[in-house]
C-alpha cells in the first residue's frame, strides 16, 4: 500500500505525540520534527507508511539515546492483557463459535493501544474488547480462513503490538499451538511487540517465536531477515495482524490473510469498510 498525500500530516502528529512521550527537550523535538518535515516532502510516496514510520522511531531513538522509549508502555499493555486474559479465554472456549471469537478478540485487542494513548479507563478497555464478540467481522473471509486453517499444517502469524500479543493466544490456542510460528519485530519500534514482550506475555512457552530482523512498524520484506523470508514464502499459511502489517503486506504476491482493526481514513478507503471495523481480509496474489 503506498502513501497518500493524507498520511503526511499524521506523520506528524504522530512525531509529536511520541516526542512528548520520551523527551520534554524542546531543542530535541525540535530538531527531530524539522528532519521529519524535510524527509517528509522529499519521501518516495511509492512506499508504504510503515516506511516513514522507521525512519521517525529510528530518529527518536538516535536523538533521546534510549533504545527502547516505549519499554514502559509496552510493559503496562501486557499486564493489562495478562489480567483481561482468564476472563476472555473463558468467552473463547464457551462460543459457539470459537474460531469466530477468538479472531474478533484478537482483531479487537489493539484498543489496549488506543488507551493506552487516549487516556481511556482500564475498565472501557475490557468492555470495548468484549464488546467485540457481538461486532461484525468485515471482509467477507471467515469461512475462506475456516478452510484454510483446516489445512495449513505450517502457519505464520506476524503479530503487531504489546498488549494484543496476549489476546493473539486466544487465536493461536484455537489454531493449535503446534503448527503455528509467532514473529515479532526484529529490534523496539514504537510499541510493537518484540522477543521480550512474546516472553512476557507468555507467547514463547505455548509457540516457537522469532522475529523479522526489522525495526519497521510493519513488515518490510526488503528490509526483513533472510530466515523470515523463507518461512513467509514457505509457509502454507500466513496471517498478518494489525494496521502496519496490512500496509507493507498488501503489495505482495502471495496468499494470505489479514486480521486488524481499521484505525485511519486511508486504510478505510483501500478496504472499504469504517473506520473502527474489525476485518479478516482475504488476499491473493494480482489483488489488492
Amino acid at each position: 500500500m503506498r502513501t497518500e498525500l493524507d498520511c503526511v500530516p499524521c506523520f506528524v502528529r504522530q512525531t509529536l505525540d511520541s516526542l512528548r512521550r520520551v523527551t520534554m527537550d524542546e531543542a530535541v523535538q525540535e530538531k527531530v520534527l524539522r528532519t521529519v518535515l524535510k524527509a517528509a516532502s522529499d519521501m518516495d510516496l511509492r512506499q508504504s507508511p510503515p516506511a516513514m514510520g522507521q525512519f521517525v522511531h529510528r530518529l527518536i531513538r538516535a536523538e533521546t539515546g534510549d533504545p527502547d522509549p516505549y519499554r514502559e508502555v509496552k510493559q503496562r499493555q501486557n499486564r493489562l492483557a495478562l489480567e483481561l486474559y482468564p476472563r476472555l479465554a473463558q468467552r473463547v472456549r464457551c462460543a459457539s463459535d470459537p474460531l469466530g471469537a477468538a479472531l474478533r478478540l484478537a482483531a479487537a485487542g489493539n484498543v489496549i493501544d488506543l488507551g493506552v494513548k487516549s487516556g481511556v479507563e482500564e475498565s472501557q478497555i475490557a468492555e470495548a474488547i468484549e464488546a467485540s464478540l457481538e461486532a461484525p467481522l468485515e471482509g467477507g473471509a471467515l469461512d475462506s480462513f475456516r478452510r484454510a486453517a483446516e489445512l495449513g499444517r505450517d502457519i505464520l502469524y506476524i503479530g503487531d503490538n504489546a498488549g494484543e500479543i496476549v489476546l493473539d493466544r486466544l487465536l493461536i490456542e484455537v489454531l493449535g499451538p503446534a503448527r503455528v510460528t509467532f514473529v515479532v519485530r526484529g529490534s523496539p519500534v514504537i510499541n510493537d511487540a518484540v522477543m521480550a514482550d512474546a516472553e512476557a506475555s507468555g507467547m514463547t512457552a505455548l509457540v516457537k517465536v522469532i522475529d523479522s530482523g526489522s525495526d519497521a512498524p510493519g513488515t518490510i520484506l526488503e528490509d526483513c531477515s533472510a530466515d523470515f523470508c523463507a518461512r513467509f514464502r514457505g509457509a502454507a499459511l500466513v496471517l498478518a495482524k494489525g494496521q502496519g502489517n496490512y500496509e507493507t503486506l498488501s503489495g505482495v504476491e502471495r496468499h494470505m490473510f489479514f486480521l486488524l482493526r481499521v484505525k485511519c481514513a486511508v486504510v478505510t478507503r483501500h478496504i472499504g469498510v469504517p473506520t473502527g471495523s474489525l476485518v479478516l481480509a482475504e488476499h491473493s496474489p494480482g489483488g489488492r
